[in-house]
């Protein structure tokens, strides 16, 4: 008898202190944070709730507080609880579902003071608790681009405000970079100028998800150009000046022409 109680309290004792394996409950948000949405569209969050079979979830609850702030309150969004787990938002534009092993949370229209960090909270029956976090910002448009120059090395730097992911490209005379003019970057953001001479415009151009932006720096002119402009002009100008006065000459000749004829024709008449 002794020895049963003593293998019954060991059995209890082992499901007590198990790590990880029937007793432990755990979630985890499936977005890769940070989470960037346009405002007007809907935000979107999932997390997968993963149990035990000894343990029952009994309550899931959303919430989100400022990502800074010395006293950041916290707003419930969403519970689920109850027989079932039935999920009521706080809000009319947020909504919450709760799967087997996940739950949902999506808020309509979002806008910027929907930012923040979300948290999701889940109980299980005997009152323990486990939160996972999920960064939430809002998704910014391409602000104030610039270019930088450092002229001895011959090295552009763009620079971009606050945009949320920015994409850079470069162009020269407004065609893409060719291996001739430079190299830029893995990021985007510096062109390694190896033309010689250092001319012509170059111009950065930062685009994301809600439009673009440009700034261009302008070096001295490059001459092949100059000289190329210069001689079409002049070129030009020439054959306007040939040709008139070539139609000049035929005009003229043809007048003298005709003045000959009607002076012999005149003659003939007298005599």
């Amino acid at each position: 008898m002794d020895l049963r109680r003593f293998i019954c309290w060991r059995l209890v004792l082992l499901l007590l202190f198990m790590p990880c394996g029937l007793r432990c409950m755990s979630v985890h948000i499936l977005n890769e944070e940070p989470v960037y949405v346009i405002p007007g569209s809907s935000l979107d969050l999932k997390a997968r709730v993963e149990n035990g079979p000894l343990e029952e979830v009994s309550v899931v609850s959303w919430e989100r507080e400022p990502e800074s702030g010395f006293h950041p309150e916290k707003a419930t969004l969403a519970t689920c609880s109850g027989r079932g787990l039935k999920c009521a938002g706080t809000r009319p534009n947020v909504h919450v579902n709760m799967g087997q092993q996940e739950t949902a949370l999506q808020v309509n229209g979002y806008s910027s003071t929907d930012s923040g960090v979300y948290a999701v909270t889940v109980e299980d029956h005997t009152g323990a608790k486990t939160t996972a976090h999920c960064i939430v910002r809002t998704y910014e448009e391409v602000h104030h681009v610039s270019v930088s120059i450092n002229a001895s090395h011959s090295v552009l730097v763009c620079g971009e405000a606050w945009g949320t992911e920015p994409n850079f490209s470069w162009l020269h005379e407004r065609v893409a970079i060719t291996k001739n003019v430079g190299r830029v970057s893995k990021d985007g953001t510096t062109l390694f100028v190896t033309m010689t001479p250092f001319c012509g415009h170059f111009t950065c151009m930062v685009s994301n998800k809600l439009g673009y932006s440009s700034a261009t720096y302008t070096a001295a002119p490059c001459e092949t150009e100059a000289r190329g402009t210069t001689a079409v002009v002049v070129c030009f100008v020439l054959l306007l000046l040939f040709g008139g006065v070539l139609t000049f000459l035929l005009w003229r000749r043809h007048k003298h022409a005709n003045r000959g004829e009607r002076l012999h024709e005149h003659l003939d008449d007298t005599i």
